[in-house]
């Protein structure tokens, strides 16, 4: 095998040409989703390559609980490096896991506390809140609720009203969410997988003003009210 045995953790290297393609070749829709199942499968080869790495690398060490075969120096060949590598490994897999277990965490605090400052609220799929600070947004959880201020809802024409909430209802329907965190922690688990990150954000936005502008039939009201809400929420 040789150093292609390092192939899984340097092929996320492909990930940039191929969000550029992606997003701007295929729907929104079909983007996310192919660039997030890339972004796993990219993710999780790279990590098991590096609990291989681990495990090949540190079988010959004195008091190593795995079975004999593995410190086999036919096995060991197959690795170059491998005493150096497997001791590498180590703290890149722990890396690995206490940044996707930080993104998770923060994640799930994010959705728990914003579900508490609405548990008071009426379970309506649209929350209005009496705000002076402009913002908009999607909370998954349930049924999924919009959450928006009465600041943001002022500054914005009817037809523009009904185009954000078709644009959150969207994210919403589309379960965005999922896509993003995905990705996310496929970032966490290998950097050079970042720009799918960048990419499936943007589709996933792209595909929400798809479905909105399908919605209320007018994609010049969509643009303008995705643009006036970017300009004024933080």
């Amino acid at each position: 095998m040789g150093v292609f045995v390092f192939l899984p953790l340097v092929l996320p290297l492909s990930a940039w040409p191929v969000a550029r393609l992606a997003e701007h070749r295929l729907h929104p829709r079909t983007a996310t989703w192919l660039l997030s199942g890339v972004a796993a499968v990219l993710a999780l080869c790279s990590t098991l390559c590096l609990a291989l790495l681990m495990v090949v690398g540190t079988a010959q060490l004195p008091g190593n609980p795995l079975p004999d075969g593995w410190s086999d120096p036919v096995v060991r060949e197959a690795v170059p490096y491998d005493e150096v590598a497997g001791t590498a490994a180590i703290p890149l897999l722990v890396a690995v896991v206490t940044a996707c277990a930080r993104a998770g965490w923060h994640h799930h605090r994010v959705r728990r506390d914003a579900g508490r400052a609405l548990a008071g609220l009426r379970p309506t799929p649209v929350a209005v809140l009496p705000d002076d600070v402009p913002y908009a947004y999607a909370l998954p959880g349930g049924r999924g609720r919009v959450v928006v201020s009465t600041s943001l809802l002022a500054c914005l024409e009817p037809a523009e009203r009904r185009a954000l909430f078709a644009h959150e209802r969207a994210h919403l329907a589309g379960v965005h969410h999922r896509f993003l965190l995905t990705v996310q922690l496929a970032a966490r688990a290998n950097p050079f997988l970042r720009p799918l990150r960048t990419a499936v954000a943007y589709t996933a936005e792209r595909w929400a003003d798809e479905e909105a502008a399908s919605s209320v039939g007018s994609r010049r009201v969509v643009a303008r009210a995705i643009g006036k809400t970017a300009l004024l929420s933080r």
